[in-house]
């Protein structure tokens, strides 16, 4: 039902009544980033097959996105690379071996995200190439527009990868999909807000992440690992 619901409203969206600025905010935000990213939620289980068919199937998809995009079936597109995101972070996941190694990632990514976006390669892509970062990312459109907004691949590469990690490492998996899902909302909000062609994606994320589970990761963090016997 959510993929023939998603399928719909990107073949009809142009036809939908078009309404205010805030309007179109809080339906990406409330409405068709939640039934977007809810795929991901439905893929958690598969996160638990063998590394090697993850990447395999992170590889099919990102192989299909390509195809796709060249047969300019953009939105069948859009989603080759979404699967494709999930799934090479669900086989990254595997490299971690301790849940202090996600929070430390959660801790870095957002200062490189936001070097990236105003004064790195984001930021030269998005004002000197911007059919580089169309490729390079999943737009969610407008209703009763041509226009959309766009999330970059890794933005939902570790999207996909700190709400595998919170299934992984036994955290609260709804209230962080919730809260993921909220800080992508929040940060088109305060880019419309301050007028702004985009803004990093990550630094909100990686608090959603925190925000979720701050109690059980100051309990597991402060808890020593038992050594190793030998």
């Amino acid at each position: 039902m959510l993929a023939v619901a998603l399928g719909l409203y990107y073949g009809f969206h142009a036809s939908l009544p078009n309404t205010s600025t805030w309007g179109d905010v809080a339906f990406l935000s409330f409405v068709l980033m939640p039934a977007v990213l809810g795929l991901v939620y439905l893929a958690l289980p598969l996160r638990a097959a063998r590394e090697l068919q993850l990447i395999l199937v992170a590889i099919a998809f990102a192989i299909l996105a390509v195809i796709l995009h060249q047969a300019e079936l953009n939105t069948l597109a859009d989603f080759a690379k979404l699967g494709a995101m999930a799934f090479a972070a669900f086989w990254f996941l595997n490299f971690f071996e301790a849940l202090s190694w996600v929070v430390l990632v959660a801790c870095i990514v957002p200062w490189v995200d936001a070097y990236s976006v105003w004064r790195g390669p984001t930021n030269h892509i998005v004002h000197k190439h911007h059919h580089v970062f169309s490729t390079l990312s999943f737009a969610f459109p407008v209703p009763g527009e041509d226009s959309a907004a766009n999330l970059g691949l890794p933005d939902l590469l570790f999207f996909s990868l700190f709400l595998a990690a919170a299934a992984r490492f036994g955290l609260r998996v709804y209230l962080t999909w919730i809260l993921l899902v909220a800080s992508f909302g929040a940060t088109i909000a305060i880019a419309v807000a301050w007028n702004k062609p985009g803004l990093p994606a990550l630094p909100l994320l990686s608090v959603g992440f925190v925000l979720a589970n701050a109690d059980l990761l100051w309990t597991r963090l402060r808890t020593p690992t038992p050594k190793r016997v030998i």
